[in-house]
């Protein structure tokens, strides 16, 4: 049979169609043509949804395992970490045991020798709680105020502190709120004792450069101050308790030109965030009347008259 008689076009089982370039232009522009769509028209939305709510059962059924998988090492992480704070909190507690065994036997040792030298026992202020419900609108102050005022017996010159140390002072009382003017701000001022040196100072904030900071003003160059020195209230004006925690110096600069040392303190209690705090009755408060005025003009008109007058004989 001659060569050029073979018919030599593909049966109809194995024809493949249009060529795999028009293929690829075809497909091209579909998928072009429903992005424009879809982004233009919304048309495929519904399609999405129909999808993501058939398929959701096997999302869920395919996290499954993932989510058995990380809680089982989360409960397993979580239970070793419990048993290491639950060791600590028990060391902690044997350590506090002994230190509160050595206050008590201070306490009474300090009971026993203020009664054998007849002195007065110490003050304990009275306290209540308050929460803190805003700042004030002022930004070139630090002041917040709380939900305690004139009903709850909130009175103007209240010290008020947190667990860290003292937040600062309450400067104007309303009749179920109080302004609390803190520490950092650029006019409050505190009396303070250097623990280490039993140095006495104040601090006043908002010091020039220091970002919600105290400043030891009027302390001279060659004053005996260091850094990470612990400042408390020392208790002589009559407001603060003494012995509550105020700030920490955090810098010291002593310059040759000037006679005085520049020293930077950070406040113990933070100020931002707190949402509790604890109002003390101020000290003077709580001390014996003073004598009145008036019970001393008698005395000293009687040494006026039994003063001679100059010139004139006794």
């Amino acid at each position: 049979m001659p060569l050029g008689t073979l018919d030599r076009t593909p049966p109809p089982f194995f024809r493949q169609g249009p060529s795999a370039l028009s293929k690829l232009i075809f497909f091209s522009a579909l998928a072009l043509f429903l992005m424009v769509a879809d982004v233009r028209f919304r048309w495929l939305e519904p399609l999405r949804a129909a999808l993501a709510v058939a398929l959701l059962p096997a999302q869920r059924a395919l996290v499954v395992p993932v989510d058995l998988w990380r809680g089982g090492s989360g409960y397993l992480r979580g239970l070793a970490a419990a048993q290491a704070d639950a060791e600590t909190a028990r060391r902690t507690l044997a350590a506090q045991a002994a230190r509160s065994a050595r206050a008590e036997a201070l306490a009474r040792e300090n009971d026993r020798l203020r009664s054998l030298l007849d002195l007065r026992a110490a003050l304990a202020p009275r306290t209540q709680a308050a929460e803190v419900m805003f700042e004030a609108a002022d930004p070139f102050s630090r002041k917040v105020f709380i939900d305690r005022g004139q009903t709850q017996g909130v009175v103007a010159g209240s010290p008020v502190i947190n667990e860290a140390g003292v937040l600062g002072q309450v400067t104007r009382v309303f009749p179920l709120s109080a302004e609390v003017t803190l520490l950092a701000d650029r006019d409050a001022a505190i009396p303070v004792l250097n623990v280490r040196t039993q140095q006495r100072s104040v601090a006043f904030g908002g010091g020039a450069g220091v970002e919600a900071g105290m400043e030891l003003r009027y302390l001279s160059g060659n004053a005996d101050v260091q850094v990470g020195d612990e400042m408390q209230t020392s208790g002589l004006d009559g407001v603060y308790p003494p012995g509550l925690p105020v700030a920490r110096v955090k810098q010291v600069e002593r310059r040759a030109e000037g006679g005085f040392a520049r020293v930077m303190l950070a406040p113990a209690a933070a100020t931002d965030g707190v949402r509790h705090v604890l109002v003390l009755e101020p000290l003077g408060a709580q001390l014996p009347p003073m004598p009145e005025a008036a019970a001393s003009q008698p005395v000293a008109s009687e040494r006026l008259l039994k003063t001679p007058k100059r010139g004139v004989a006794p």
